[in-house]
């Protein structure tokens, strides 16, 4: 149980889980560029001690791997689970009450407490040009934070345990942002922040808010929690914690005493600036757009304050451990959220929200013969409407029959639902609808669609293992690859124009069908680098599943409509990049050459296998 960061950064270098930098680097892409290496290779958290520009040190890596962020939360990981356990079933407690003793006395630790008004005698005012300002990827707009703890209240309810605590990043610098005055305020349309601003919209009025950056670690995963309703995240932070979450308030903003620091300031209406580009968690750049902008009125820092960082890109990265301990966490959640749902997994490879993999039940008719998806459709449009759940674009969802599924095994789930699969039955779109603000494979910002593939019953098909002969027989195909059995990676031309590839489309299905069935190939994916694609699981999730948009993108073997409901016998996925996708993140080699110098024979990271 750790009272601020810097307790925690000496106890994992007392445990060998970080390593200091000595030497000065520079924030502007080195420090980032640093990380990725080091993270990349599975190494420990890195304490930067010299950063260019800044008197503040810097950490980051912190939550690099499930098994260093279990340790910095071993005294209290088991309680805490006890505690969301009994959130997700009450009932629990009575059927089991000496099991559940020791969740009061968790509790206790977990509500927040409010001190004497005012600024903390620990703290000092100073000013935003004094933070680290950290460049992420070269295409960046400008410094980021990328670890915020962004607190606002509902003014319908003020007070803190009505209050939100999100994760939403912060560009301190670039663009039009006024220097030491302004940031940026970059948030998904769901977020409850949105909600807080409507409200102060509406009554034209400023929304007050506070960052907070550092303090335990367990206020930044509190940040990025799905918790259980009726669980504020200042609650649990205090709960993961082992100490109650200790705040004030100071000229109107709330101030946490266990922050590295605060920053304060307002969200006028309708006052916006463009922000981005960044280097995004689906593994390219999220572009410029108008976003809400917090004038700053404040920044204060902690004695030997430690600014926390990470760095998104292409998964898994960082926060793919975060994704592993909210999984953990919160266990059978989403079970009690959603009668019949087994089993939801985000595809953290996909880029999370692309991709949902899951398991249901088929209970509707027993008494039918033929076995065919009809509670899982039920199911799927609960998934499609539950918090970030939402923000999916396809959704693969079946019931387990003769065998036990997991949806963690995906090369064979794949697998048991193709053999299944109905595709002119079981394909069902949603069109013009909203998908995460961070993906541009769709028509606009926030625009998109969504598809259900929904399998169950007999095996309808065998699998093929092998390119089938009359794809490698085909002009214009210049290398058909096996990803995995019944899908093969088709390169081609490249992207030009959807009308254009209609027509290209029409021509190889017309050739295909002069040369036989492809039945036991359910899915072909047209892509620009089928080596690439098909070398590697991860590589087949990343390019398919982030660079279609389900209505633009899917195409079909003699397909047709019947009744409104299309469908096809083979379906074909264009996952080839277009010219309205955001470019993709490549690092900078001069960079990568220049921090070389820190992996040497005698310089901090010479010991590290990278």
């Amino acid at each position: 149980m750790y009272p601020n960061f810097e307790a925690c950064v000496t106890d994992l270098e007392k445990h060998g889980h970080l390593i200091r930098i000595t030497e000065e680097v520079d924030p502007h892409l080195e420090m980032a560029a640093i990380h990725l290496k080091v993270h990349k290779a599975g190494g420990p958290a890195l304490l930067f001690e010299r950063v260019k520009g800044s008197s503040y040190q810097a950490v980051s890596n912190l939550f690099g791997t499930v098994e260093r962020s279990k340790f910095i939360f071993r005294k209290t990981w088991a309680s805490t689970q006890s505690v969301i356990a009994l959130r997700n079933d009450p009932m629990a407690a009575l059927k089991q009450p000496f099991k559940h003793m020791g969740v009061g006395l968790s509790a206790s630790k977990a509500l927040p407490k409010k001190l004497a008004a005012g600024l903390p005698s620990h703290m000092r005012e100073i000013q935003l040009s004094d933070l680290p300002h950290i460049h992420h990827w070269p295409m960046d707009g400008g410094a980021f934070i990328t670890l915020p703890q962004v607190y606002s209240e509902d003014l319908d309810k003020p007070g803190i345990m009505h209050a939100n605590l999100g994760m939403y990043r912060v560009q301190m610098s670039g663009n039009a942002f006024e220097p030491d005055q302004e940031v940026g305020l970059h948030y998904q349309i769901h977020r409850s922040i949105g909600i807080h601003q409507a409200k102060a919209t509406k009554r034209g009025e400023p929304l007050k808010v506070s960052i907070f950056v550092g303090g335990p670690p367990s206020h930044t995963l509190a940040a990025v929690m799905p918790l259980p309703e009726g669980l504020s995240e200042l609650t649990f932070a205090g709960l993961l914690a082992g100490r109650r979450f200790r705040y004030s308030y100071h000229d109107g903003y709330c101030i946490s005493h266990d922050a590295d620091f605060v920053i304060t300031g307002d969200i006028y209406p309708d006052e916006t600036k463009p922000e981005g580009p960044f280097g995004d968690h689906l593994g390219y750049y999220s572009l410029t757009h108008p976003f809400p902008l917090m004038k700053v009125r404040h920044v204060y820092a902690r004695e030997n304050a430690l600014w926390p960082f990470t760095v998104v890109g292409r998964p898994p990265q960082e926060d793919t451990a975060f994704g592993a301990l909210i999984h953990e966490l919160t266990g059978d959640a989403i079970k009690q959220e959603i009668p019949g749902v087994k089993e939801v997994h985000a595809i953290d490879a996909a880029g999370v929200h692309p991709l949902l993999l899951a398991i249901g039940s088929e209970r509707y008719t027993p008494y039918d013969q033929v076995k065919q998806p009809a509670e899982l459709l039920t199911i799927a449009n609960r998934i499609l409407g539950t918090n970030q759940l939402s923000l999916a674009k396809y959704l693969f969802i079946t019931a387990e029959n003769e065998r036990p599924l997991d949806t963690h095994h995906i090369e064979d789930f794949f697998t048991y639902m193709l053999e299944r699969i109905d595709l002119r039955r079981d394909l069902h779109f949603h069109t013009n609808t909203t998908i995460d603000t961070l993906d541009y494979s769709g028509t606009g910002l926030n625009q998109g669609s969504k598809v259900v593939f929904a399998a169950y019953g007999e095996p309808k098909r065998k699998l093929c293992k092998e390119v089938p002969e009359a794809l490698r027989e085909m002009q214009g195909i210049e290398a058909a690859q096996m990803v995995m059995p019944g899908v093969v990676a088709i390169q081609t031309s490249p992207f030009t124009h959807y009308a254009q590839v209609n027509q290209e489309i029409t021509a190889m299905a017309n050739e295909l069908r002069a040369r036989g069935t492809l039945h036991e190939c359910p899915m072909l994916i047209l892509c620009d680098d089928s080596q690439f694609l098909s070398e590697a699981l991860n590589n087949f999730l990343w390019v398919t599943f982030t660079r279609s948009n389900p209505s633009h993108d899917i195409y079909g073997m003699n397909s047709g409509y019947e009744n409104k409901h299309w469908g096809c016998d083979n379906v074909i996925l264009d996952a080839r990049s277009k010219p309205h996708h955001a470019p993709p993140l490549i690092p900078d080699q001069a960079v990568e050459k220049r921090i070389e110098r820190l992996f040497t024979k005698g310089a901090s990271l010479s010991g590290l296998s990278v």
